[in-house]
């Protein structure tokens, strides 16, 4: 098969509905992997009691190599996405801070380029985070090693 019938199959398969637990979805199949490079990004955070903080982050992102040529989401497809992540810092001197993270994010919505809509409303977006959410506090628990007695 040539590189460019090769990019015709992997635009096609974004589009294809796959399954993953019972549950049908388009895009990416489940295990595959993307790698982005963040532009300077501006991380501005705001103390709301002892121990949280409120933050916003913005920048661009690149991928770390070149998608095929017509693969992935058209051009102005939008994402809401819902990250829980841990934050490791480390201060190095008076001003710097060595910073990262691991953590996961959950798809709470899209919106198609050239549509006016989300395809899901915000209550259903707070019912779906509500969701994530008990089902992480589940998954917590049954991890919790109880102290020896």
């Amino acid at each position: 098969m040539n590189h460019d019938a090769e990019v015709r199959v992997e635009s096609r398969a974004y589009e294809e509905f796959k399954e993953f637990n019972g549950r049908k979805y388009t895009g990416m199949k489940v295990g595959g992997s993307h790698k982005w490079y963040y532009d300077k990004g501006t991380w501005n955070e705001k103390k709301i009691t002892p121990d949280k903080w409120e933050l916003t982050y913005a920048a661009n992102k690149k991928r770390a190599w070149d998608a095929p040529e017509g693969s992935g989401v058209p051009v102005g497809t939008e994402y809401h996405w819902y990250i829980l992540a841990h934050q490791n810092v480390r201060k190095l001197d008076a001003n710097n801070y060595a910073t990262s993270m691991t953590g996961t994010k959950y798809k709470l919505a899209h919106k198609r380029a050239g549509k006016l809509n989300w395809n899901t409303n915000d209550n259903q977006q707070r019912k779906q985070l509500i969701q994530i959410l008990e089902d992480l506090i589940v998954e917590l628990k049954s991890e919790i090693i109880e102290d020896a007695k």
